[in-house]
């Protein structure tokens, strides 16, 4: 697959095997990607195909059992300054104010106060939240909860962004106002995003670049660009014709989870 931007995260020839005390798990198989700057990609597929896994070996958190990652042509060994992760529980510091859960990544950095709070002031609008600067986190819905975490991941200017399920817990009314909200985020400061999702919708909405990957071991099993105009609109017939081919191409990879589950059960 050919693209214009340079390469930004390299990924060569990665596995990753869990072992435990009874047997080993391969969790990734031979995965090559390589991923342009600024790309959006969406890594899909069914519980248990690796994509949290793969998301974690870039971050850094948990690194492959062999083969190589590269940000930007530098080895990544653990995590970084450059890969900021979004998690799906908003992981927000209780203690903590909106405001000072945005800048806490700013303090231990040692920025000025005058840098801090022109950041922060800044992510506060940008994100729909200056009227909510001096609540904590117990008193934001879910949605707000999420925007608080987006915005101290982008207070670091990391120029990638990683995101697992960050809005697989919200209603869907929340759900598409937050992925706007990304679109427009992604579109201003041009992030490279790597974003683990099993909703084929939110990859369609979301997504430059799909990956769909295999249940266990994870491989990659279709590597697609999705051509459509931006806003997409989910009830057009080309977004339901690629929700169609890629809907058969994930049910093929639960039905072998499926299949995987019940041979264990007899063994059992």
């Amino acid at each position: 697959m050919t693209h214009s931007n340079p390469t930004h995260i390299d990924i060569k020839g990665v596995n990753k095997v869990f072992k435990t005390d009874s047997r080993e798990v391969v969790a990734l198989k031979d995965i090559d990607l390589q991923i342009p700057q600024g790309q959006f990609v969406c890594l899909l597929g069914p519980s248990g195909c690796g994509k949290s896994t793969l998301l974690n070996a870039v971050a850094g958190f948990s690194l492959p059992s062999s083969g190589t990652i590269t940000a930007d042509g530098e080895l990544i060994t653990g995590p970084g300054p450059e890969r900021g992760m979004v998690f799906q529980e908003y992981a927000l510091f209780p203690w903590m104010t909106v405001e000072k859960n945005i800048a806490f990544g700013l303090e231990v950095k040692g920025q000025s106060k005058a840098q801090i709070d022109a950041t922060v002031s800044k992510l506060l609008q940008m994100l729909s939240l200056t009227d909510f600067r001096h609540r904590y986190p117990k008193d934001l819905s879910g949605g707000m909860r999420q925007r608080v975490a987006i915005a101290r991941v982008l207070a670091l200017d990391s120029p990638i962004m990683l995101m697992d399920e960050p809005f697989g817990a919200l209603d869907a009314l929340t759900r598409r106002n937050l992925q706007d909200e990304l679109l427009r985020i992604w579109a201003e400061l041009k992030k490279t995003i790597i974003f683990v999702t099993h909703s084929i919708e939110e990859a369609i909405y979301l997504a430059d670049r799909i990956v769909v990957m295999t249940y266990r071991p994870g491989t990659v099993k279709r590597d697609m660009l999705v051509e459509l105009p931006r806003l997409r609109d989910p009830s057009s017939a080309e977004f339901n014709a690629l929700k169609r081919e890629l809907g058969m191409l994930v049910m093929e990879e639960q039905q072998r989870h499926h299949n995987d589950e019940m041979r264990m059960a007899a063994v059992d």
